[in-house]
């Protein structure tokens, strides 16, 4: 029994630091003092927010939505977003790379598409100033 409950808090612990580890990441442009990263999903893909990117938003294409944290572990699947923003057009850039995320197009966040560990190049391009 004793190797069993050895197992179970070994489980637990790496469980942990899991948690902690995804809700750390840096992303940008956040809201509020929260640990977890900055990302928002628009019509099923998640996005990760830049910082000191210069873009221009274009035109409205829908909603996007801030989860809720889970940085304590508590979040239930019933539990309502962090918050819900315009997601706008990035100029010159697809939906599917980036969108501009904000209560208006002026004051809007870019969050670049989050599907892989790498920030798309077209939006390393922005960052550079290309």
């Amino acid at each position: 029994m004793n190797g069993f409950r050895r197992f179970a808090g070994s489980l637990g612990a790496a469980a942990m630091v899991m948690s902690v580890v995804a809700c750390t990441a840096e992303g940008g442009g956040g809201d509020g003092a929260s640990s977890c990263a900055d990302v928002v999903t628009y019509q099923d893909q998640m996005y990760i927010g830049m910082e000191k990117v210069t873009f221009t938003a274009g035109k409205k294409l829908g909603v996007a939505v801030k989860p809720s944290c889970e940085d304590t572990g508590g979040r239930s699947e019933n539990e309502p977003p962090q918050w819900t923003k315009s997601a706008y057009e990035v100029d010159g850039l697809s939906p599917q790379v980036a969108v501009a995320v904000g209560d208006t197009p002026e004051t809007a966040t870019l969050y670049a598409d989050h599907s892989s560990p790498e920030v798309p190049p077209e939006v390393e391009n922005l960052r550079n100033g290309s």
